[in-house]
């Protein structure tokens, strides 16, 4: 009997590691294809140097609940875009909020800018962002909106790519995948090291995989005011916690394009105690499982470490497990550097790339802890999730 159920595991295994080498394989492919794309946009920038871009006026929104690391410097590198018309609204549900004070900096050092300062103590829903979102919409000038987070941190030329696709009126949305500068601790670098080498290679196998992506990423939301009124503004989804995948989807349901620009943007994370870090990972994860919830059980088939571990020691030690695990680590630190230094230019992956097996064993904890509960913890606030909606529980 111990035999066949040991026999019974490692033909699960085999199939587990096997299953994850394809994935990991589809991941460089899709990372190839990515390169590629984003080869044809520079050269064909540069070839259009001297034809009319399209640069509609924009105004960006930043809801913002807190300080983030370096927060001030992310504020200002929207204010240093080479873009010819564009206003930025901050917007806040609390007047005491410590944020407040880098935007009156901020508008200080830039008095030509058009910054505006939001107070919104309204509260319309569970998602105080989006609340925040809703009430800062009235303030726009501008049809063309882009929403990003308070952490970003973009290039002078940002605005003129972002922008760029929706010269074709057949695209209703352009996001942008994103790189992580991590602080001092543990947990900060591994967050950086999963946004690099394991979210952003999810992002680019979904959209090859569906045909295109149908949500967006919180780095950058770009879109029109029309289509956003079609879908019944941000009121219509003030109570969901994955707000930038639910804009996406409607506005994808609306029969338009969710463009995946070949901008890459920055996001400075804070120096999570391994405990925050943990509650971080759990409330994402718990999130995209109640929006993507077919998606996130098939997550199983690429925790390709975790299969190869489980066939060497159900095999105890065999010669084809020990290929296997060799093969998965090979394969896994090669999506991380073509993912993380090829697409996401982001240096500190070979830095931290000995932490990748503890990140991904720690990524089956989080899946599995996510599995069995709805509650997460959101910038101090703590809610119940049902089918993606939150509900505020009290203090």
């Amino acid at each position: 009997m111990i035999h066949s159920i040991a026999r019974a595991i490692q033909i699960v295994a085999f199939f587990g590691t096997a299953s994850c080498s394809i994935y990991y394989l589809l991941c460089l492919w899709t990372a190839a294809g990515f390169l590629r794309e984003r080869k044809a946009a520079r050269e064909a920038r540069s070839v259009g140097s001297n034809s009319t871009p399209f640069l509609p006026s924009v105004s960006i929104l930043k809801p913002l609940k807190g300080v983030d690391p370096e927060i001030y410097q992310s504020f200002r590198s929207h204010c240093l875009q080479d873009y010819p018309e564009y206003e930025i609204i901050f917007g806040v549900n609390d007047p005491n909020d410590p944020a407040i004070e880098s935007v009156k900096a901020l508008q200080r050092e830039f008095p030509d800018r058009r910054i505006q300062l939001l107070v919104s103590p309204r509260i319309l829903g569970a998602n105080v962002k989006v609340s925040n979102l809703a009430q800062m919409l009235a303030e726009a000038r501008y049809d063309y909106l882009i929403v990003n987070d308070s952490d970003i941190r973009v290039e002078p030329d940002y605005l003129r790519r972002i922008t760029a696709p929706f010269a074709d009126l057949r695209v209703g949305m352009v996001t942008c995948l994103y790189r992580g500068v991590p602080g001092a601790t543990l947990g900060s670098q591994l967050e950086a090291l999963g946004i690099s080498t394991d979210f952003c290679p999810s992002v680019l196998v979904a959209r090859q995989l569906e045909g295109g992506i149908r949500f967006g990423l919180g780095s950058t939301l770009a879109f029109r005011r029309a289509d956003l009124e079609k879908i019944g503004g941000f009121i219509s989804f003030v109570d969901y916690l994955a707000d930038d995948y639910e804009l996406g989807k409607r506005i994808a349901g609306l029969g338009l394009t969710v463009a995946l620009s070949e901008v890459v943007v920055e996001t400075y994370l804070p120096s999570y105690r391994l405990r925050e870090f943990f509650a971080h990972q759990l409330r994402w994860a718990r999130g995209v499982r109640d929006a993507r919830a077919g998606g996130y059980l098939g997550l199983v088939f690429t925790f390709g470490l975790l299969w190869a571990l489980l066939a060497l020691v159900a095999s105890r030690g065999a010669l084809w497990a020990c290929g296997a695990l060799a093969v998965t680590l090979f394969l896994r630190l090669a999506v991380s550097l073509v993912v993380g230094r090829g697409v996401l230019q982001d240096r500190q992956v070979l830095r931290y790339a000995w932490l990748i097996p503890l990140r991904d064993l720690l990524a089956v904890v989080v899946w599995i802890a996510s599995l069995g509960g709805h509650t997460v913890t959101w910038r101090g606030d703590h809610f119940k999730l049902r089918n993606g909606k939150l509900t505020r529980i009290a203090p």
